[in-house]
């Protein structure tokens, strides 16, 4: 009985670790496509962004002294929030995706 309980249990838990790995590599090809559909931005300028992404939400001067622009959406309920910093010239230098699909 010992032996079909453990046999049981084993059997549960690799079936709910094959779950995670299934969960993780959809999420991991979701942030691809979005880190993807996003660095087409790099070295470009804000007047690109904003023409293709709209006005930002908000907009200030970080530490480093380089303009950022963040955009803010939901998608299902879920806050999406996109930041690009961009440098003296304007031009696009990095982003961060948060919460994004």
């Amino acid at each position: 009985m010992k032996k079909i309980n453990f046999l049981l249990s084993l059997l549960i838990l690799l079936f709910l670790l094959q779950g995670c790995e299934t969960v993780k590599k959809k999420t991991d090809a979701i942030i691809e496509k979005e880190n993807k559909k996003l660095s087409k931005y790099i070295g470009k300028s804000s007047n690109k962004l904003k023409m293709d992404l709209g006005n930002p939400d908000e907009d200030y001067k970080n530490e480093k002294g380089n303009h950022e622009l963040i955009y803010k959406t939901k998608k299902y309920g879920i806050p999406c929030e996109r930041k690009f910093e961009l440098n003296s010239n304007l031009i696009v230098i990095g982003f961060v995706s948060n919460g994004c699909f």
